[in-house]
């Protein structure tokens, strides 16, 4: 092998190439990334979910302490989980669903109980309702970075997920 002193030769790695950046060929595609505003949905009713799961936990260590409960009082420990638990599986469900038609819709409507909540355990009207605002947020700041990545792509169309 006989290299030039000015040009120090390229030392093959382990794998049996030679060091070095490894830059993409012509026809490599590049992967698209996931819409952001799918992305913030489903992580706010994931959020939420966890948050239901906590205020159930609160109900019923707080069944039986008089003053500490909400305007609706649930009549057994059973009647506290089933509601709290079911609550938390159709957030979770939804969080799974928000990239489909009508997802973002029952995403919003998911948000009524989660401040009915609020009813059983009195904070869950604070904490409910800062996340019915960050769900707000997330779908307009989600939908504004969408459009953004779009006009950018457009403008880039060398750079854009899956240019040719």
């Amino acid at each position: 092998m006989s290299t030039s002193p000015s040009q120090p030769a390229a030392q093959p790695s382990r794998y049996g190439r030679a060091a070095g950046p490894v830059r993409p060929s012509p026809g490599d595609r590049i992967k698209p990334k996931k819409p952001a505003k799918v992305q913030f949905a489903s992580t706010t009713l994931l959020l939420e979910a966890f948050l239901v799961v906590f205020a159930t936990l609160v109900a019923y260590g707080l069944r039986d302490v008089p003053y500490s409960r909400g305007p609706l009082e649930l009549p057994s420990a059973t009647s506290i989980w089933l509601v709290g638990g079911a609550l938390a599986v159709v957030l979770v469900v939804l969080s799974r669903m928000v990239g489909t038609p009508g997802g973002y819709v029952a995403g919003s409507v998911v948000q009524v109980p989660v401040l009915a909540f609020g009813l059983v355990v009195p904070m869950m009207f604070v904490v409910g309702g800062l996340f019915v605002v960050l769900w707000v947020v997330s779908i307009r700041l989600g939908g504004r970075i969408d459009r953004e990545r779009a006009a950018y792509d457009a403008e880039h169309p060398e750079t854009a997920p899956n240019a040719d």
